[in-house]
This record gives C-alpha cells, structure tokens and sequence, in this order.
C-alpha cells in the first residue's frame, strides 16, 4: 500500500483535482491470487519523453525534494510488480499548455497500473488498506477523490465505492480528530463486511 500512497500522491501534486483509486484482490483457496490497483488522476499528465525520464529511477526533477538526485517512486514500483510475477502499465497525455481555459475534466492525465501475484514469495504484504485509504482522503489539493474497492476469496466478497465529497459532507468536514476517526472507523467497517456488494 506503501506504493499505492507513493502514486497517488503525484497524482495529487500534477494538478488534478480528480484523483481516482482502484484496489482489487482475487484470492484462492490454496493462499494465492492476484492484488491489483489502479490510480487514474486528470492532472498534468507526460508527454513520452517525461513518462520515459519517470521510469529511470537516476532522474529526477528536483522540484519534489531539491536534495534528491534519484526518483525512485516508479521504478521501485515497476521492479517490484516485475519481481513479484506481476506486472504494470502507465498510460499519460500531457495537458496541453494554453489550456487554463478547458474545463479540467476534459485534460489529460495519467492512469498507473500495477498488478501483483499474492502466491509469490517476492510479493510484500499488502498493508494496512483503510489505513491507506484514509490517508490519501486526507491529502490536501483534489476537491474529489473516488476509492472503489473489490475483494473475491472463497469465504465471501464485497465491493464498495466511496468519494471524498460525500464523506465530507456527512462529516461536517475531516480536519478535526473526532472526524478523521470516524472516517477511520467507516473504511474500517466496510473492509469487515464479506457479503456487501
């Protein structure tokens, strides 16, 4: 989840102000299976040359973290995906410059992919997804932020949708304590239930 929380925020510092989380895990009987997600963002997106400089974790900006000559965000994510019997694809078309005046839902973007086998023992675990879920719903920038989540296992499944501004909305906002424990509690409590698709 560590690497999910890695693209999502570049998702949210290119710009958008949609950001779009898709996580999905098949498990067998035998302990196997699959682990997949997908994080799709309207921000600035790359051009070819951009995306190929991404993928080489001995460039980088210098803009994220001046100190820093590598980025590793999705290299590491490409070498552990490949390692795990996985795989990834990333798909971006860079926003056209004199485009300010384009309703931001109809630019470009960026959508990765990754995909992992769960019965590969390079695989890492997965993590703490609430936890994730929360907090990404907690980075500042996007106005929307949409986490669709599905899980098949031989003892039973769910699927559940949920976006920021409606959480917000029922929260009375997610800045205080008592309203990021909540929204905790509620990914929590979503995650528990096997059967509510």
């Amino acid at each position: 989840m560590d690497l999910l929380t890695d693209i999502a925020q570049n998702g949210i510092e290119s710009g958008a102000d949609l950001v779009e989380l898709e996580v999905s895990e098949t498990l067998t009987s035998s302990g196997g299976g699959e682990f997949r997600f997908t994080i799709k963002d309207n921000g600035k997106g790359m051009s070819a040359a951009e995306l190929k400089l991404a993928q080489d974790p001995f460039i980088t900006d210098g803009v994220k973290h001046p100190n820093r000559k590598v980025g590793l965000g999705l290299p590491f994510l490409i070498q552990t995906a490949e390692q795990s019997g996985g795989g990834w694809n990333i798909d971006s078309e860079k926003r056209p410059e004199a485009s300010d005046a384009l309703p931001k839902a109809a630019l470009c973007g960026t959508t990765v992919s990754a995909w992992f086998d769960l019965g590969n023992v390079d695989t890492p675990p997965i993590g703490d997804i609430p936890g994730t879920f929360r907090t990404s719903l907690l980075f500042e920038g996007p106005s929307e932020m949409v986490i669709r989540r599905s899980r098949q296992a031989p003892q039973g499944r769910f699927n559940y949708e949920v976006r920021k501004t409606e959480l917000v909305d029922a929260l009375g906002g997610i800045e205080d304590v008592q309203s990021i424990v909540l929204l905790d509690r509620y990914l929590r409590s979503l995650e528990e239930d096997e059967q509510n698709e």
